[in-house]
């Protein structure tokens, strides 16, 4: 086969340190339009991003020029350098170390919008806990509490 074709959909999940409640609506949406712009420059279409005040979702496309852990890498470093910029309350603003990250069949991406876009009131009866917990649950991945949350 002489063309390289692909269409990965991801939806990536993280939370700041400890689940500390940084990302107030006075920086929010800036946080993830920012977010959006690092996805565009590293070739991954952001498709929706969203979250709450202790962690992220991002759906997007996949680079096909990039290993996931590169763009996690990018994403996390350069959002948290750009926090920092916004004042003393972000002086110790850290994302957690790990990451979660999901594919998206096709036929499911507008289910995966719709969730992220309703994070806030999704939120009101679930903690990120919770919700991750019911992630890794359904995509049947194996782990262990204790290495999970930082």
């Amino acid at each position: 086969m002489g063309q390289s074709l692909v269409k990965n959909y991801v939806h990536l999940v993280f939370s700041t340190k400890h689940r500390q409640p940084f990302i107030v609506p006075a920086i929010e949406d800036e946080l993830h339009a920012y977010m959006g712009g690092i996805c565009r420059d590293m070739e991954c279409p952001p498709i929706k991003i969203g979250g709450y005040i202790d962690h992220v979702h991002i759906l997007c496309m996949l680079s096909k020029k990039l290993a996931l852990m590169k763009l996690l890498e990018e994403i996390k470093t350069n959002s948290s350098l750009w926090i920092k910029t916004k004042g003393e309350a972000y002086v110790n603003f850290y994302w957690q170390n790990g990451y979660g990250a999901f594919s998206v069949n096709p036929s499911e991406v507008n289910i995966v919008i719709d969730y992220i876009a309703r994070q806030h009131e999704h939120h009101r009866k679930k903690t990120f806990q919770e919700e991750y917990r019911a992630f890794l649950k359904k995509y049947e991945v194996e782990y262990d509490e204790r290495y999970v949350w930082d």
